[in-house]
């Protein structure tokens, strides 16, 4: 049991705050002017956690705080001369959810990554459509030129999440249909959309899961979302995010380390995952 005094978890508090405010102060600001980010608003609208709650310091199980205590909310009791946070407190539906995820992070952790997807989900997002997802957005190659490389490159996209958003002219196309049901069984660590849905998984497990362990995902995450649109169709260059040319074998070949290095650094955050799951069930 690690036990903190009140000014040392405060100062872990303000520290995490600190640390998520470098995304959250932005995004409210951009809310405040009606402004969309195509890059950075993703991990605000896309996944359901709000900006005070990214903000909110939980030290997670088998930590003893001291001192005023009061506010941190549900499944904490007493333990000694502070309290702690008793997992046979919280709802059954967060012990559930423990099951779900301990599963999928082990088959997806137990498999070796995948790295010829290329990034190709978003633009099979915009084949054959007059109405792209971030319409303000030029495209790269434009219209007839993004369709032609969904006509020339194999798409084998493994994640339910994003096929679900292929048109539906693009979804013959892709070497698998995968479905909701499929999940646990597809799911592979180079696809970026599995490191990055990391970070929803350990906000799931709120309020168990410890600050640092959320921030360090949320931070991947948003490295990930980076690479995912500078590959994709979209011209971001204006805004800081040069292209990863997946179109050329070159962009290919960085596209496919970039994956590799975010699946290595993935793989300690599902350690670090499964452990707090163990504790949950």
């Amino acid at each position: 049991m690690e036990e903190l005094g009140e000014g040392e978890w405060r100062a872990r508090a303000a520290s995490h705050r600190a640390r998520m405010e470098r995304w959250t102060l932005p995004y409210r600001e951009r809310r405040r002017r009606r402004e969309a980010h195509p890059v950075e608003d993703f991990l605000f609208t896309y996944y359901s956690l709000r900006p005070q709650q990214l903000e909110r310091w939980q030290p997670g199980p088998g930590v003893r705080l001291l001192g005023d205590t009061r506010g941190l909310g549900r499944g904490y009791r007493p333990d000694g001369a502070g309290v702690v946070l008793d997992p046979a407190l919280l709802p059954a539906r967060l012990h559930r959810t423990a099951g779900f995820v301990h599963g999928l992070v082990t088959a997806t952790a137990g498999r070796p990554a995948r790295l010829g997807c290329f990034g190709l989900h978003e633009w099979a997002m915009v084949y054959r459509t007059e109405r792209p997802r971030h319409a303000a957005v030029p495209l790269r190659l434009g219209v007839a030129g993004t369709d032609a490389v969904v006509e020339e490159l194999p798409i084998s996209c493994t994640h339910h999440d994003a096929f679900r958003f292929f048109t539906a002219a693009a979804r013959p196309r892709n070497r698998l249909q995968p479905r909701r049901a499929d999940q646990v069984a597809l799911e592979q660590p180079g696809c970026l959309h599995a490191t990055m849905d990391l970070y929803k998984w350990a906000y799931k497990l709120l309020p168990a899961t410890p600050a640092e362990l959320l921030g360090d995902c949320f931070a991947l995450a948003a490295e990930v979302r980076e690479l995912d649109m500078r590959a994709s169709p979209y011209d971001l260059a204006d805004r800081g995010y040069p292209p990863v040319r997946i179109e050329t074998p070159q962009g290919r070949a960085e596209y496919a380390r970039a994956q590799q290095g975010f699946a290595d650094r993935a793989a300690p955050l599902r350690e670090r995952l499964l452990a707090l799951c163990g504790q949950l069930l």
